[in-house]
């Protein structure tokens, strides 16, 4: 029985978003294990997933690490993988393909381009479209591809969650990468005070990472740790899923919440777009603007108020 590799390293929204893609690629290879080769930071994650058999880490050390890559390598002839699905599609993954693996099929964005099709060209497509049709030039039928199912994911919360409150909560994100606060809205504490103002029966919660606690202290809202630590991703997807409305940046969290099924909303400003990045679903929406900083609480508030008010 021959194997089949995936590769993904991430990031936590693209690791979602595959999830679709992941439940193709399993039911098209029904007779061969799946493995996929991701980052540590995933291990625990994926390895609950019910789509993959086993998880390879890949420690990205630079490619001038030739002692690295050549055990690496060896790891990867190893398993005989038949067929390598590239969902990264980045540098990296196209150097594996030429100089670490050689002998399996390849699907990938490069091997997806029609004839005459510059990869820069098709990037410019929702990325969930992409993978689509990477799928479908590699022979499989795509039917999940366009809607993930992230549900796998959550764990159960509820004890945690009744340690700090009980009832229902709109849970926010206020947070984004340091190398992109360009994707942050300044006005979380104002629409805060509004939704409180108005809606005096509702828990506002957040749930930072470990690298966002003392972003976290200056939000109005109930910070939700397990034992003074962030929590893990699957504790975090369980949040979501027991929330009754998100608000969130343009962040993993938000893409986590899509595709988890919750109502809610992400902010964008010009960065890029809701659609190209497919997160827009029948119950997740976007606020689309040129400039963050000129969308205030007001506006935010108004176009989230009947889903508010739906909140028992």
């Amino acid at each position: 029985m021959s194997n089949i590799l995936i590769i993904k390293h991430g990031s936590l929204g693209d690791i979602a978003q595959i999830s679709g893609v992941l439940k193709d690629i399993r039911e098209h290879h029904v007779d061969k294990k799946v493995f996929i080769l991701t980052t540590s930071s995933y291990t625990e994650l994926l390895s609950k997933c019910p789509y993959i058999d086993s998880v390879l880490i890949d420690k990205r050390l630079p490619r001038w690490n030739l002692l690295y890559l050549l055990k690496l390598k060896k790891i990867i002839k190893k398993f005989k993988f038949s067929h390598i699905y590239d969902l990264q599609n980045s540098s990296r993954t196209s150097f594996y393909r030429n100089f670490l693996i050689k002998n399996s099929i390849w699907s990938s964005t490069e091997t997806a381009l029609n004839n005459g099709e510059k990869k820069k060209d098709f990037d410019h497509l929702p990325v969930l479209e992409r993978f689509k049709i990477q799928l479908n030039k590699s022979n499989i039928n795509s039917i999940h591809a366009l809607k993930p199912d992230f549900t796998w994911a959550n764990v159960n919360v509820e004890n945690l969650i009744n340690k700090y409150f009980k009832g229902s909560f709109i849970l926010i994100f206020p947070f984004c990468s340091p190398q992109l606060s360009k994707k942050k809205w300044p006005y979380f504490n104002e629409l805060i005070e509004l939704i409180k103002s108005n809606h005096s029966h509702i828990e506002i919660v957040t749930a930072p990472s470990s690298i966002e606690l003392q972003d976290a202290k200056r939000i109005n809202a109930t910070i939700i740790l397990n034992s003074n630590k962030a929590l893990s991703i699957m504790e975090l997807a369980g949040l979501i899923k027991k929330s009754s409305f998100v608000i969130a940046n343009d962040t993993g969290p938000a893409h986590m919440a899509a595709h988890l099924g919750k109502k809610g909303v992400t902010l964008f400003g010009p960065h890029t777009t809701a659609k190209k990045v497919s997160i827009e679903t029948e119950n997740f929406k976007a606020i689309n603007v040129n400039d963050l900083n000129k969308l205030t609480a007001k506006e935010v508030y108004l176009q989230i108020k009947d889903n508010i008010q739906l909140i028992n």
